[in-house]
Parts: structure tokens; C-alpha cells; sequence
């Protein structure tokens, strides 16, 4: 059997990079881990190709040598994988689609022709998948309920990707989170009960990367890296150890609930394991949004101060920030705003609530009729609510445009940026000195040249620079790194502009719609 995996385009976003990747000639941030570990599971005697279509389209002569196409995709690469499916039917190929979409929403897939429905874990849906085409099958959907044990996942095969087009590499030690976030499609998907793999599997995945030759970057692409502390803490443990034996030959970053902040024992072990960033899911500093949303674990202790420690500590933070809860009050953007600047966050996603398919909040809305009809939910920072809010979203969308185009001031991210960084702390442990290569010096000049002497950044650029250099030095390569995002950010932030402005126009073009009055509200209103 002769198997061609596609991964299909993501459109601009906050973690494309487009910017910054041409900086350093790769094409892409990350790689579809998802797909390099399907061809894991399926049996090692069939013959595997893998196309990642935000590198390049699929040759004629691969799709002429493929006996079957395996898709998958995030919902934000809908478009383009529908459309993939289309072409592959066309071709006539047998098509086989998974992956946290197709999972959610399977009539999108089946109704642009896929035969084959993969969905839910690989570890149990693949087999069915197998035993169906051996069987002579020509379509099917497999489904399971179970949540399958991560210990029998084998290592992905990295060696199907095209290595050298890629930013960072991706592993997974965990999935699952403990918490119950309204809004997170991630419980759904994967559970509340955070299932681990062994720290030796974890570390045969990097003894494969490292075999491959690679020494840049690993995203732990785990949804909350710490939902399991006990078992996170054996893995750092084996990790520290073998990281000092390949002297560092990688930089970790994660994703993590903010209360990694209250244990001193886990940051410490991830900063001497070679953690370098951690995204963390602040969503508001509103504490009441905070509540109905229940997301618990934020308001136990303060978010500023539990920032700041995880910075001291020696992890730069990425955050991501959402507008639009029920209840909110006006302002809540720069709110946002406000609460970055004080923490101290260079780089924040940010985006407008959305109900993603089978989540709580997803039900409740369904359940109150507030589903706006003919608009899709989507994790991107380019879409409209999907929803009724209890704000007007005319109200919404332009705080939103605005408190994003501030947080991505040039200036004021520097700014932001310096104060983080003369903040944080560093590893006790030293990489050997490695001669940057010529690819890496030409991407320092152009952003010398772009923010110390073309924009109006060049007086903050050289002062920071500087001050880190006498304050912080330890942390030097790292600052520079980050003020280079800089690049992606200054365009990013238009695109987001122009985007929600223009379907914030059709909106009222149509007719805005009026707020969703809670029950409890117009109850209170009509007595009063």
C-alpha cells in the first residue's frame, strides 16, 4: 500500500511567521506531528510519502504513485483541505481525512467526498482503518469513545519530513487537561484526565531528532504540559540528565496552566531541562469572566505576580487573551492591554471568542439560540464572533482591532519585550559556544537595519539593547530572537485590522443584531 500524507495550508495567523521564517530561509514554524505519527502506526511494510503544502503542492508523480491520500487538519486549515479532498476525488484516489477538524465537524468531510473517516486517537482508530482495507473496504468511519494509553505510541517518523524547511520541531509527552475551560475543544478532544507517555519514550523521540542531525528548536506541543505534575517531574528529571549529555542540543518551549507559577520544583526543573517559553492561557484579567468561563485555576492567586514568576524564573511567556465573554463591560481590550504592559508579555495571541464545535459553551449557546447563523467558528485572530454576545459585536470587533494594534506597536512590544527580559532569569547550565552561521548573521543585520536604523523603533532598539547587553547579558541571543518578531507582528496587525474590518461592514450591512439579554436580566428588567 502506497500512502501519501497531506498536510494541508494554514492561512496567515499570530504563529505563522512568515516574517521572521524568511529571516532565516525555512518555510514553516512547525511540522504535522500528527501525520508523521499516523505513519507510525500504520503498518511499516506499506510505503509512505508526506507533502506539507504550506512547503510545497504535491508533484504529478506523487499523486500518480499514492494508492490512497491521508489528510489531516486543524479547523483552521478548512479551506484548504476541503478543497484537497476535491482534487483527490477527482483524481480518483481513495481518501482517508482525521485530525482534530474532521473530529469535530465529520458532515464537512464527508460531504466533499472523503471515503474513509479516521477520527478520534490514532492508537485505536487506525487499526480499524487497517483491517478495513485489508478487508477490501472502500469506505468507512471509525469512532471510538476510549481514550487510548500514549505508552504504546510509537516514536514518529521525523524522517518523512523535509527537515531542513522547518523552524522547530514537535514532540508530545502528554494529552489531556485537567481543568474545565467553557470555551476549550481540547477536553473534548482528549479528556480531563492528562495521559502521559514514558520518559523514555519521550526521549527515543529525541534520540531519533537528534540522530536526524537536528539542533534547533522542540515545541512540546502538549495542550497543558504540566496536567500530570507527578509524571512531568520524572520526565524533566531522565531530560536534564540527558540533555547535559548531548551538551543542549535543544531549546524546549511548551504550553502550561498558569499555576506552574505556584511550584518552585517544576520551573526550576524545565529551565534546567532546557525550557526557554511557555504559552499561557491568561484569556482575561476580568476576574468575573474568569468564573463563568471556568477557568478556575487563574483566579487563585494573582496573574501579574504569577507571570512574573515563571519570567524570574527563566521562562519568557507567551499569552493567549480572548474578547467577548457573557457579562463583559466595556473596555475589556484595553483591559488587556494593560494587564500585558504590567506583566511584562512581549508576544500575545489575541482574538475574539469563538464556540468550537461540541465544547460547553458550544451547547449552552446552541442551547439559548445564539448561534449566528451561516458562520463558522475558527481559532484565528481574523474572524468574527460566531455567536449573539451580550455586548453589541459592532462595540466588540472595534475594541478588539484597536487593543490588538496596540499591543503590536512597535515601539510599545519593544518596550515590553526589554522590561521582560531584564526580568528574566537564566539556566545555571551554558551551551558550547557555537558559531552562528551565515544564514543567522544575515537575519541579525536585517533586523539591526530595520529597528535600530530605518524605523522609528531605532532610539528604543539601541538603548534596550544595550541595557540588556550591561543588565542581563546572559540572555542576550534570546532578546534579540524575540525583538525580531517584531517583523511578523508589524504586518500581522493590519492584516487583522483590514480582515475585521471588512466583515464587521457585511455584518451591518445586513442588519446588526441586537445583544443577548440573559433570562435573569430580562426578568429584572421587566420588574423594575
Amino acid at each position: 500500500m502506497r500512502v501519501l500524507l497531506v498536510y494541508p495550508i494554514f492561512p496567515k495567523t499570530f504563529w505563522s511567521y512568515e516574517k521572521i521564517l524568511d529571516l532565516v530561509d525555512r518555510k514553516v514554524l512547525l511540522p504535522p506531528l500528527g501525520l508523521v505519527t499516523v505513519a507510525a502506526i500504520l503498518p511499516q511494510e506499506w510505503e509512505f510519502k508526506l507533502v506539507d503544502r504550506n512547503i510545497r503542492p504535491a508533484t504529478e508523480a506523487e499523486w500518480e504513485w499514492a494508492d490512497i491520500i491521508i489528510f489531516s487538519a486543524m479547523i483552521v486549515q478548512k479551506q484548504d483541505l476541503l478543497e484537497q479532498i476535491q482534487e483527490a476525488k477527482r483524481r480518483g484516489k481513495l481518501v482517508a481525512v482525521g485530525g482534530p477538524y474532521p473530529t469535530s465537524t465529520p458532515y464537512d468531510v464527508q460531504n466533499v467526498g472523503a471515503d474513509f473517516l479516521i477520527l478520534d486517537e490514532g492508537e485505536i482508530t487506525l487499526p480499524m482503518f487497517v483491517e478495513a482495507i485489508q478487508q477490501g473496504e472502500k469506505s468507512g468511519t471509525f469512532r471510538t469513545a476510549e481514550k487510548p494509553d500514549v505508552t504504546s505510541t510509537p516514536v514518529p517518523r521525523f524522517d518523512l519530513l523535509e527537515l531542513d524547511a522547518y523552524d522547530m520541531m514537535s514532540v508530545q509527552f502528554s494529552r489531556g487537561c485537567p481543568f474545565q475551560c467553557e470555551f476549550c475543544d481540547i477536553i473534548v478532544l482528549y479528556g480531563r484526565k492528562p495521559r502521559t507517555k514514558t520518559p523514555e519514550q519521550l526521549l527515543a523521540e529525541l534520540d531519533y531528532l537528534y540522530e536526524l542531525g537536528w539542533r534547533r528548536g522542540v515545541f512540546m506541543v502538549d495542550d497543558n504540559f504540566i496536567g500530570n505534575k507527578r509524571n512531568v517531574k520524572l520526565l524533566l528529571k531522565e531530560l536534564k540528565v540527558w540533555m547535559e549529555e548531548h551538551q543542549y542540543p535543544f531549546k524546549f518551549d511548551t504550553e502550561a496552566s498558569v499555576d506552574l507559577a505556584q511550584d518552585e520544583e517544576l520551573l526550576e526543573l524545565m529551565v534546567e531541562s532546557g525550557f526557554s517559553a511557555v504559552f499561557l492561557g491568561i484569556e482575561t484579567p476580568d476576574e468575573d469572566s474568569l468564573q463563568l468561563t471556568k477557568k478556575f485555576q487563574n483566579t487563585r492567586s494573582s496573574l501579574t505576580d504569577a507571570v512574573q514568576t515563571i519570567i524570574k524564573a527563566g521562562l519568557r511567556p507567551m499569552a493567549g487573551f480572548i474578547i467577548g465573554f457573557d457579562g463583559e463591560k466595556a473596555g475589556a481590550g484595553d483591559r488587556i492591554v494593560r494587564f500585558a504592559e504590567q506583566a511584562g508579555i512581549p508576544s500575545t495571541t489575541f482574538a475574539m471568542l469563538q464556540a468550537l464545535p461540541n465544547t460547553a459553551l458550544w451547547h449552552r449557546l446552541k442551547k439559548e439560540g445564539r448561534l449566528r447563523e451561516n458562520t463558522e467558528s475558527n481559532i484565528n485572530q481574523t474572524t468574527l464572533m460566531n455567536f449573539i454576545p451580550t455586548r453589541p459585536l459592532e462595540e466588540l470587533a472595534r475594541e478588539y482591532v484597536e487593543a490588538f494594534c496596540a499591543l503590536y506597536d512597535p515601539v510599545k512590544y519593544l518596550d515590553r519585550t526589554y522590561r521582560c527580559f531584564l526580568m528574566l532569569g537564566s539556566p545555571k547550565w551554558k551551551a558550547p559556544f557555537k558559531m552562528p552561521s551565515w544564514v543567522e548573521l544575515k537575519a541579525l543585520l536585517i533586523v539591526v537595519w530595520r529597528q535600530g536604523i530605518v524605523r522609528e523603533t531605532r532610539w528604543k532598539f539601541w538603548h534596550h539593547l544595550f541595557s540588556i547587553i550591561k543588565r542581563n547579558p546572559d540572555v542576550f541571543a534570546h532578546y534579540l530572537s524575540v525583538c525580531a518578531h517584531n517583523e511578523h507582528f508589524l504586518e500581522y496587525r493590519q492584516i487583522v485590522r483590514d480582515q475585521i474590518e471588512s466583515q464587521l461592514a457585511a455584518y451591518l450591512a445586513q442588519g446588526a443584531e441586537k445583544p443577548y439579554v440573559p433570562v435573569a436580566e430580562k426578568a429584572e428588567a421587566i420588574a423594575s
